[in-house]
Parts: structure tokens; sequence; C-alpha cells
């Protein structure tokens, strides 16, 4: 049985963000990707606006309150007070606010948007960016490599966390983002040189 019989070849969507391409790693990140047996079958880089991001993320109040109550969390878990730091303890208002964070940082340079396919893609992909808040982040991992950023650095400087990479997390995201940053672009079909030694 082929592996693609199996459901087991996927593709997820990769956004190299804009602190990543400000910083030269696009090749070094791509090259981790791709070591591990993951092909490229669309790359093109973005210069998106405001509306075209916010339009990226799901947005609805689930999201949005799931978001405020994580920033809630890291503020009690540092000891900090939410009122004192954003003036507020409402998880929508919050976030909102890190919502719009968010679209500012992902619309302040050119982003590199990546469909990659491979066996487990997806997970595979997430596993190799390391978990979001890249001071948590294993070593050896995408964020935890490049990066020791926080929630806390974030908040306290009112912005988005830099944290390099987005990567889909379920086949319902890659169905979103991948039409909303490629459209109606098809993939490239083809095979790597390593293909069957991989699978």
């Amino acid at each position: 049985m082929s592996p693609n019989a199996a459901g087991i070849v996927e593709r997820t969507l990769v956004l190299l963000k804009p602190d990543a391409v400000a910083r030269g790693l696009a090749g070094q990140i791509l090259a981790r990707f791709e070591t591990v047996g993951l092909k490229i079958v669309a790359l093109k880089m973005v210069m998106p606006t405001r509306d075209f991001v916010a339009r990226h993320y799901p947005n609805t109040p689930e999201w949005i309150a799931g978001m405020g109550k994580k920033t809630l969390e890291t503020y009690k878990d540092r000891g900090l007070d939410p009122i004192a730091e954003v003036g507020t303890t409402d998880p929508m208002k919050i976030g909102e606010m890190v919502k719009a964070w968010n679209i500012d940082y992902l619309s302040s340079g050119p982003v590199v948007a990546v469909i990659f396919e491979g066996l487990h893609a997806i997970t595979t992909v997430r596993k190799l960016c390391g978990a979001t808040m890249p001071f948590s982040a294993d070593p050896g991992s995408i964020r935890g490599s490049y990066s020791s950023t926080s929630a806390v650095v974030g908040n306290a400087t009112k912005r988005a966390v830099r944290n390099l990479v987005h990567a889909s997390s379920t086949p319902e995201e890659v169905a979103h983002e991948t039409a909303h940053w490629f459209g109606p672009e098809k993939p490239c079909v083809y095979r790597r040189a390593d293909e069957d030694i991989l699978a």
C-alpha cells in the first residue's frame, strides 16, 4: 500500500513571518523542513495588507476570547496585574488587543508563504516549529533555535510575540489558509529523488 493510500501524505501551510525574513533566516528555516523529507509544492513572497492578514485568522468570538484567556493566564503566572498592564480583565477586550497586535506584526513586512507536502506533514511541521512561545520551545526546534522571546515580552511592549513562523494545525486550517494565501493557484506535482527512501 502506498503512503498516500494510507492517508498519511498531507499538505500544510507555513508562513515565514516578517521577523524571519528580516533576519535572513528564510533559507535556513525552509531547509529544516526539506531535510526531513517534506517537499515544497508552492512558494511565494507576499507583502500582505492589514485587511488580508485579518482574514487569515478565524475571528470567532471563541478564538478571540481564547487569546484573551491565555494572556490572563500569562499575567497570573508572572504575578502581573492585567489592569495595570492593559487596563482590563475582560478576555474579549484583551483578545481584541492581541488580535490587533498580531495583525500589525504579520502585515509589517514581507511574508514567505509555503505549502509543504509529505508524510504526516501537519504534525511534522508543527513539531519542527516548536512551541508557540519561543521561550518554551525545545532546543533544536525552529523557534527554540532562533529566538527566546515570550508572551511576557510581547505583552509588556504591547505587540505580538515575534515567533518567526506560522504552521496550520488542522486539516480545516490548512484548507482555509492555503485558499487564503494561494487562491486558485495549484500546487506543483512532482517527485523528490528521495521519496522512496523516506516513505
